[in-house]
Parts: C-alpha cells; sequence; structure tokens
C-alpha cells in the first residue's frame, strides 16, 4: 500500500504517513479543523506554503461538502493521485467515526448534565478563538494577492457584513463576491502580464 511513488515531492513519502497526518489532523479539530489543517500542512510538515494552503483551501470552500475533507481529499490526489484521495478520506473519517459513536452513547445519557452542557459551551469560545487566529495568519498572504492588500480586505469585510448582518446566503456571496473577485483578479493578472 505504502510503495507508491509520491507525486509531491515535499508531502508525505508513503500512503502510511498520509494516513496517519490526515487522522491526527482529524483528531484535533474540535470545534473547526481550518486552523490545526493550516499548521499541520504549513508550520509542522511544511508540505505546503501558506499560499499553496488558502489556494486549496479555497477550492475546498467552493465545492459541496465538508470544508476540510475536501481539503483532504484535494491533498491526498495532490500526492498520490486518486488512491491518496481515497487514503486521505479514510483518515478525515475513519477514526473520529468511531469516537464520535462513542461519544453521542455517552452524550445520550448525559446531555441533560450542567457540566457537559458548560463543557460544549467552551469548546465553541476556543473553536472560534482558533478560527480568528487562522484567519489573521492567512491574511498576511494578501499582501501578495494581485488585487493589493486593501481590495482583498474590502471584499472580504463585504462578506463578513453580508453573512453576519444581512444574512445573506453563502450560496449568493459565493455568485456574486466570489465571481467579482475572480473577475477583478483575472483582469490584473493580464494586466501584469501585458506591462511585461
Amino acid at each position: 500500500m505504502s510503495r507508491l511513488s509520491p507525486r509531491l515531492a515535499s508531502g508525505p513519502q508513503t500512503l502510511k504517513e498520509l494516513y496517519w497526518a490526515i487522522s491526527l489532523i482529524s483528531l484535533q479539530g474540535f470545534g473547526g479543523v481550518l486552523p490545526v489543517a493550516q499548521r499541520e500542512f504549513v508550520e509542522n510538515h511544511k508540505w505546503l506554503t501558506l499560499q499553496e494552503f488558502i489556494e486549496d483551501w479555497s477550492v475546498a470552500q467552493v465545492l459541496p461538502g465538508p470544508n476540510v475533507v475536501n481539503l483532504a481529499i484535494i491533498f491526498g490526489g495532490k500526492c498520490f493521485g486518486i488512491i491518496g484521495s481515497i487514503v486521505s478520506l479514510a483518515g478525515m473519517l475513519s477514526i473520529p467515526m468511531v469516537l464520535l459513536m462513542l461519544i453521542a452513547a455517552f452524550f445520550n445519557h448525559f446531555h441533560d448534565n450542567v457540566v457537559v452542557i458548560g463543557v460544549l459551551r467552551g469548546m465553541g469560545i476556543v473553536a472560534s478563538g482558533l478560527i480568528a487566529g487562522s484567519v489573521l495568519k492567512m491574511a498576511s498572504v494578501l499582501k501578495k494577492h494581485p488585487l493589493g492588500f486593501w481590495k482583498c480586505i474590502l471584499i472580504a469585510v463585504a462578506c463578513f457584513v453580508g453573512i453576519v448582518v444581512f444574512h445573506i446566503s453563502f450560496v449568493i456571496l459565493l455568485l456574486t463576491l466570489g465571481l467579482l473577485s475572480m473577475v477583478l483578479t483575472y483582469f490584473q493578472l493580464i494586466k501584469q502580464v501585458n506591462h511585461e
């Protein structure tokens, strides 16, 4: 199983290494896996640059299904092709699925316990902090974006306001602001190529 040669030179060298790395990411992702995935792929293993991570994460965001599962499938595919995607999917789902069934059985018996309720609410606060921290780390890449830092921030703020203040559907924002940012970036890249 692990004799397949990797396509991504900086990535995991065996399918076994890929499976356990993805499993470790999924097991650390209480309340949100984005911060954990970013730390593991970019900082700890150095399998992706921050720019590559953001590009893959952007694609994972717009595909149907859970974002981090999409990211794992994309990364596995980059490393070992279709078999890598399957191994990444197994790594993302197998151990957490067993744990989730055990936790669900436990929660079924103690769902009205004040301590359990407090623990779950506390996890929500920490998860929000982890996501905010990751967003701030990833924002540094916007300085190198073809549109420039402030245009990117303006689009991000417009998206945030659209969701939080006006409760606009994610699909509508994706089709408007997402399409707008892609078109603006495309024309900016064409402009840069023509100047060279």
